[in-house]
């Protein structure tokens, strides 16, 4: 049935599609897009082929996924019934999931989780640690329904909320509701989104707009990514609903060029909304119209900022202006404009089908709901998080991550992407939310973890996010320009062993002067690498500079390894690896490193097994 045009014919379209689903059938639920760097696809045309060779298309149906979460064992697939969680799948494992779980209904050990603490094997998803401390509101379809088919997410309630939102609410009362939810923008600043949506309902203006940020650009995030790629309808229905709360007929999904997954799939699913009514003109019959266009941007960090990504879309070089006038009166080509990061749309749906009683009372204070977070770094179990607002640091990177890797020490963990904070173990016990994070010299920025261990040096890790920041910035005004530039400048010399007295008191003035001055976001916020970790670091800048030490051992000029003779076994494992041939020494009788040859590759320190090799 297409071209649905009335509510009531959208509820029959559901209840045809519910009822000619085979409940008899296996179903296998599968990642094809983030596993696809692990060779998911590949998997899939061997389930396929060896299906159709075995002449089973009769009892299993392959569903093709977004993102499970749990990317560390990816490729991930879930068999139902019976909730089975297979990790690390191979196209070799196909013909024994097959003859053993779908013919014979045995599970197959080796594919399972094992969980590395107890060696238990764990068969259900749910029961994995990793899911357990969850609360999927946002992400709950991700890793469930085709993205590419939107009778799959018709079936799963999809854009029953858009029937409530167009048949029994007016805008006022959906703007009301939104505000009413607490729901703050997850694409960094933390705006009430409701608030936004008020004040551009009230702008005079015939013509409104919608823009959706997808334009992710924190290194080591995937959050918007996944949503877009794993769920695009959820997306779009929370813009239709936005158009309509506003007074706007047209809309803007804004996606960096490197995202094709993500591009394909919103694609796809603004065409099939076209098809089947849900979106154009005339709305299900109800006289709304709403037309949505997707737009790729070239990659510039700074579009990520609000007024940056508008000049975007005009066709210009995406630069910051000043506000006000904000976006709210004074947006795309000159027209009263909401931008959402799109997990923000992503919350709508629920809000506006279960009320914004429910919403409010998920979270915290001042931050409400769930929050989706990339999970990366030296942490065990890397991936897709989606938690309450209020879960502490800790229940995210130890109970949900699993810990640090190769058991080292937590040292500290980077929240809200290049421009956030560094946040160390003495905090570990926080509660992640917006005023939490803030108080700790850090923003929730659109959700990126990036986890550390000791082996950090955190003067470097400053340096690394100003220099990401200093390249990405559009250089329009001269404090973020030139603050970066002078600020990367000073650690670059403290790394590199030439810091002088002073420096830190630069670096503090430099910062405070940046956010205080700054045109945009970016600028306001790239000093908090530098000011945080001098707040909770403060030591190993002193080292660097007056002792001339990295206490990490990562700065080359200010470090040397040396070979502890009371631990060495003489087993030359690191002779025998060092690339320069600088490590002499018998069998069976402690070894030397010449240090003149030494390059600090850091093979010999990662290889010898009793740390006998160490840092001075």
């Amino acid at each position: 049935m297409k071209g649905i045009n009335s509510i009531s014919n959208l509820e029959t379209l559901r209840e045809s599609i519910q009822q000619q689903r085979d409940s008899a059938k296996m179903l296998i639920r599968i990642c094809n897009t983030g596993c696809r760097a692990r060779k998911s696809a590949k998997v899939i045309d061997a389930l396929e082929d060896e299906i159709e060779k075995q002449g089973l298309g009769n009892k299993v149906t392959i569903k093709k996924t977004g993102c499970h979460g749990f990317c560390e064992m990816g490729p991930i697939m879930v068999i139902e019934p019976g909730n089975i969680f297979y990790c690390c799948v191979t196209p070799g494992d196909v013909v024994d999931i097959l003859s053993e779980t779908l013919v014979q209904g045995n599970v197959v050990e080796r594919l399972l989780w094992r969980d590395p603490e107890t060696k238990e094997l764990v068969i259900c998803e749910k029961d994995i640690p990793f899911y357990k401390k969850q609360k999927k509101h946002i992400s709950y379809n991700s890793g469930k329904i085709d993205p590419t088919d939107i009778e799959d997410y018709i079936a799963a309630d999809g854009y029953s909320t858009l029937c409530k939102a167009l048949s029994a609410m007016t805008p006022a009362e959906i703007v009301e509701t939104v505000v009413a939810s607490g729901l703050r923008g997850r694409g960094g600043g933390g705006f009430p989104t409701g608030l936004k949506w008020r004040i551009c309902s009230a702008a005079p203006s015939d013509i409104k707009y919608v823009i959706a940020n997808g334009d992710e650009g924190d290194p080591g995030a995937f959050m918007d990514r996944s949503l877009m790629e794993g769920d695009p309808h959820r997306i779009i229905e929370g813009m239709i609903i936005a158009a309509f709360a506003i007074g706007a007929s047209r809309g803007f999904l804004y996606v960096r060029e490197e995202y094709p997954i993500a591009i394909e799939h919103l694609s796809i699913a603004i065409q099939k909304a076209e098809e089947y009514g849900l979106l154009g003109n005339n709305i299900m019959g109800t006289g709304f119209d709403f037309n949505i266009t997707i737009n790729k941007g070239a990659g510039a960090f700074v579009c990520g900022e609000e007024t940056a990504l508008i000049i975007s879309i005009e066709g210009k070089s995406g630069t910051p202006r000043s506000r006000p006038p904000y976006p709210a009166f004074e947006g795309l080509w000159g027209k009263p404009t909401i931008i959402n990061n799109v997990e923000t749309f992503g919350n709508i749906p629920q809000i506006i089908l279960k009320g914004a009683d429910w919403y409010s009372n998920i979270g915290t204070v001042g931050s409400k709901g769930t929050k989706i977070f990339s999970l990366v770094g030296k942490v065990r179990n890397t991936g897709l998080v989606e938690v309450e607002m209020g879960t502490t640091l800790r229940e995210i990177i130890f109970d949900i991550g699993g810990g640090i890797r190769k058991d080292k020490r937590f040292k500290a963990v980077q929240t809200g992407g290049p421009s956030g904070g560094c946040i160390p173990i003495s905090k570990i016990d926080m509660p992640v939310d917006y005023d939490s994070l803030k108080e700790a010299g850090a923003i929730m920025g659109s959700g990126g973890m990036i986890v550390m261990d000791e082996t950090s040096c955190m003067v470097d890790i400053a340096r690394y996010f100003l220099n990401f920041l200093l390249f990405e910035s559009c250089g329009k005004c001269v404090p973020c320009r030139e603050g970066l530039k002078q600020m990367h400048y000073i650690l670059t010399n403290i790394c590199e062993g030439k810091g002088e007295r002073g420096d830190i008191e630069a670096l503090t003035e430099l910062g405070h002067f940046m956010i205080s001055t700054s045109l945009c976001g970016l600028g306001a916020t790239a000093p908090n690498p530098v000011l945080s970790t001098l707040r909770y670091f403060h030591d190993e800048y002193v080292a660097h500079i007056y002792d001339k030490k990295c206490p990490a051992g990562v700065c080359k000029n200010l470090f040397e390894y040396m070979i502890d003779e009371t631990l060495c076994n003489g087993c030359t494992l690191c002779k025998v690896k060092c690339p320069e041939k600088a490590i002499s020494g018998e069998k069976k009788k402690p070894h030397r490193i010449d240090t003149a040859k030494c390059i600090k590759c850091g093979i010999c320190y990662n290889l010898c097994k009793r740390k006998a090799v160490i840092v001075i």
